[in-house]
């Protein structure tokens, strides 16, 4: 029945920033009115609704106001230099800083590799991608660079 998810929402202080901000990340408009718009993710099949609204400044927490944009594994590998190009900044994730991201995430039995930055409003986004499924290893949190090294050796 299910499969997948269409839509997400985040609350935005002023829209036309925040437009401005998911248009850089190649994001296209699907429908806007006064204070609200929808970009395509993957268009037909995903969206995300960003809110224009007083109610922003909301504590953050990972359950509240954070969306994680699923890319290609060749692309985790070139998502600092694309986002630095685009004048956006790496937050530090984890204790993982700038120079340590793109991170690896334990989350057995997956692994997943994960750069981390926010948007105008300070809204949590992250660029994920699976690098292994369905396999039992205790390790600990690394950067994708000693997870390559590690997995090659």
């Amino acid at each position: 029945m299910i499969k997948g998810l269409y839509e997400a929402h985040l609350p935005v202080s002023n829209l036309e920033v925040s437009i401005s901000f998911y248009k850089k990340l190649g994001l296209e408009i699907a429908y806007k009115q006064e204070k609200l718009v929808f970009f395509w993710i993957a268009k037909g099949e995903s969206w995300l609704g960003l809110w224009e609204t007083e109610r922003v400044q909301v504590p953050y927490h990972p359950s509240l106001r954070h969306i994680a944009f699923n890319v290609d594994k060749a692309d985790i590998l070139h998502a600092k230099q694309w986002l630095n190009e685009k004048g956006i900044a790496i937050r530090t994730a984890f204790g993982f800083d700038e120079h340590r991201q793109p991170l690896v995430l334990p989350n057995n039995p997956q692994a997943h590799a994960a750069i981390y930055f926010d948007d105008p409003d300070g809204n949590s986004i992250e660029l994920i991608t699976p690098i292994r499924l369905d396999t039992e290893e205790d390790f600990e949190m690394m950067t994708f660079e000693e997870w390559l090294k590690r997995s090659t050796s």
